[in-house]
C-alpha cells in the first residue's frame, strides 16, 4: 500500500491522532493489518471506510491504542510506593493529594492508586484524574469489570474489600469507581493538569518517538509541583531526566526538583 503520509494526513483530519510521533514501521505493520481485515486495498479506500462507519471508526482508534492493562502491575513497585512514596507524598502536601493516571486503558492503574491511596488515607480525600485518548477504554473502565488475571496482583485483602465476583468476572466497588474522574485526552496534542502531586503513566511511552518521549516528559515535568513524582513503567525511562528537571528515586520513580 503506498501514500502512508496521505494517510497519516486523512488520520489526523479525521482523529486528531498524529501518527507521526509513533514508531512508524510497527504502527504502520498493525495499521495494515486492519486495512487487510476490510479488504481495503488502499488506504483511500480505508479513510473512506472510517467516514462513512462509525464503528470501524471506534475499532481503529481502539487498535492504534496498546492497551495492555492490569491491577498492580509490577507488584514491588507498588509495594515501593505504599511504604515509601505515598506516606511522603502525604507528609509533603496533605491528604488531598493531587494526582493524574495518565493514559488510563480500562481503568487498571488509576483504581489501583485509590486501593493504595485507601490504606493510608480516607476514600473521601482520595481524587484521581485518569485520562485515556481512546473513548471505548474510558468506557470500560467506567464499568469496572474485570477478568480474573487482570486482577491477579491486588493484594488479597485489597481484593477482598474492594471486589464482588460476578460470573467469572470481579467488579470492583462503587466506592472505588467514585473516586475517579475519566476523561478523554490526547498527550499528543491536549492541555496537561497544573499542580499534580503524583503522575502515573507506565508502557505506553515507549510506543511513541524519541521526540514525542521528551515533549511529554517534559511537560508532565511542567504539571507536576516541585517535590512531586512522576511513576512510568518498568521497560520505560528518562533517559534525559536531569535535563527535564527530574532527580531519579529509584527505577521507575522520578521527583521533580525543588
Amino acid at each position: 500500500m503506498e501514500n502512508y503520509e496521505k494517510f497519516k494526513e486523512d488520520v489526523y483530519k479525521l482523529t486528531k491522532i498524529d501518527l507521526s510521533s509513533y514508531k512508524e514501521k510497527q504502527m504502520r505493520r498493525r495499521i495494515d493489518s486492519l486495512v487487510t481485515k476490510h479488504r481495503c486495498k488502499e488506504y483511500t479506500e480505508y479513510v473512506k471506510l472510517l467516514k462513512d462507519d462509525s464503528s470501524v471508526f471506534d475499532e481503529f482508534v481502539n487498535f492504534l491504542t496498546i492497551n495492555v492493562s492490569e491491577f498492580y502491575r509490577n507488584t514491588d513497585q507498588w509495594e515501593l510506593m505504599d511504604k515509601e512514596y505515598i506516606p511522603e507524598l502525604i507528609r509533603k502536601y496533605g491528604k488531598n493529594l493531587k494526582i493524574w493516571s495518565a493514559a488510563c486503558s480500562t481503568g487498571d492503574e488509576p483504581y489501583s492508586l485509590v486501593m493504595a491511596l485507601s490504606k493510608h488515607i480516607d476514600l473521601r480525600n482520595i481524587k484521581i484524574l485518569a485520562t485515556d485518548i481512546d473513548k471505548q477504554v474510558i468506557a470500560t473502565a467506567k464499568v469496572g469489570l474485570y477478568s480474573e488475571k487482570s486482577i491477579a496482583g491486588v493484594p488479597d485483602d485489597l481484593k477482598k474489600k474492594w471486589f464482588t465476583k460476578v460470573g467469572s468476572s470481579y467488579q470492583i466497588s462503587e466506592e472505588i469507581k467514585k473516586r475517579v474522574e475519566f476523561r478523554e485526552s490526547n498527550l499528543l496534542r491536549d492541555a496537561y493538569p497544573s499542580g499534580c502531586n503524583l503522575i502515573v503513566c507506565r508502557n505506553v511511552v515507549i510506543y511513541f518517538t524519541e521526540e514525542a518521549k521528551h515533549d511529554i516528559y517534559e511537560k508532565f515535568a511542567a504539571s507536576l509541583t516541585p517535590g512531586g513524582l512522576l511513576f512510568i513503567g518498568s521497560t520505560e525511562q528518562v533517559m534525559d531526566y536531569k535535563d527535564l528537571g527530574y532527580k531519579r528515586r529509584s527505577s521507575f520513580f522520578y521527583e521533580k526538583e525543588s
